[in-house]
């Protein structure tokens, strides 16, 4: 080993927690970004906006519960709706045991919904899931060891989404839980009152406060973790960094899950000015399109993997043309015909022309 003691038992073991907190915190704004968008259509899209805070508020009511079963606590009621959820333990707990269950409540959300995920794409890229080992146990070869984590992680989640064959009940189903778990990683508000609203800042007074609470847990998490890292370096193992980068691979599972629904926002807020029944022809060029080139690319023999990329690229880059006609024709007076403009002028009188 090339490193110094200080680097190899001081500096080394924190590389991987702050690559973890870096993901987690781009996570945050994600969400704060998707909770924006979504307010911009909750006016005409309220079952949509209702529902989407609906998963977020299950989930959060889904921690509270499991910090209550680890902490043994017990539940005596659950409760969930729209606007809010109701989760009370059987047995009142103090001390580590009311820290633990608020710790699970309050960071629990954020990578629940990612952890079903990741068991879900476990079994459909199991390839995507190596670790690289360490040779100096620096924070360099720390760092660089969750890079080709990430990195390999990372291309097999975008080959993998990148050929999503709609046609595969499987492929489907994943993509229907990326979508649906992205919309509720967590609710926009709780409760009817405005000032009850979750926002970034909330999120972050509220483990600031867990922290400030036992500061002792703290430490004694950090001290924990430590001597977790000496034991595996000791072995001359990668659990301690197989550990958090697997909480990184959550975060960024759940970035590109709310990258997907920023998309569909996107797409809703676009039709939403699009006059008439023909903001539905976005939502009808989507399928359309990939069964059509689905069907054309089956008959010249193109293949598999490749004719499921060309799909999708089609249907998306159709959608996305489509939409860009339909408001420029709604905005401007391109691609209307003069037909389509004689209700405008009768409307407006007939042209002036000048007089000498």
């Amino acid at each position: 080993m090339t490193g110094s003691p200080v680097d190899i038992y001081l500096f080394a073991p924190l590389a991987p927690i702050l690559c973890m907190i870096l993901f987690w915190f781009l996570q945050l704004v994600f969400i704060e970004s998707q909770k924006h968008l979504l307010v911009t259509i909750s006016e005409n899209h309220q079952p949509f906006f209702r529902l989407s805070n609906f998963i977020g508020i299950f989930f959060q009511a889904i921690c509270q519960a499991l910090g209550y079963t680890i902490t043994r606590s017990g539940i005596s009621h659950f409760e969930v709706s729209v606007t809010e959820e109701t989760v009370t333990p059987r047995q009142e707990k103090k001390g580590s045991r009311e820290w633990l269950a608020k710790a699970i409540l309050f960071i629990g959300p954020f990578f629940l919904p990612s952890a079903l995920l990741l068991v879900c794409l476990f079994f459909l890229i199991g390839n995507g899931f190596v670790f690289s080992a360490l040779t100096d146990y620096t924070f360099s070869d720390n760092l660089q060891a969750f890079g080709k984590n990430f990195l390999n992680f990372a291309e097999n989640l975008f080959s993998f989404l990148a050929s999503l064959d709609f046609f595969n009940p499987f492929h489907a189903g994943f993509f229907v839980l990326l979508v649906f778990f992205g919309l509720g990683i967590r609710p926009s508000s709780v409760g009817e009152k405005k000032h009850d609203k979750i926002t970034f800042k909330h999120d972050l007074d509220n483990i600031k406060s867990l922290f400030l609470e036992k500061p002792l847990f703290i430490l004694l998490l950090v001290f924990a973790a430590y001597i977790f890292y000496y034991i595996t370096f000791f072995f001359q193992l990668t659990w301690y960094l197989n550990l958090f980068t697997v909480f990184a691979w959550l975060s960024f599972l759940a970035i590109v899950a709310l990258v997907i629904t920023h998309l569909i926002i996107l797409l809703i807020r676009s039709t939403d000015e699009i006059q008439g029944r023909k903001k539905i022809i976005p939502y009808l060029t989507l399928p359309i399109s990939y069964i059509t080139t689905r069907i054309v690319l089956f008959a010249v023999n193109v293949q598999e993997t490749q004719a499921r990329s060309a799909s999708l690229g089609v249907m998306i880059l159709l959608t996305v043309v489509v939409i860009i006609i339909l408001l420029l024709k709604n905005r401007t007076n391109r691609f209307k015909t003069k037909k389509m403009m004689k209700p405008r002028r009768a409307k407006d009188g007939p042209r002036r022309t000048s007089q000498q």
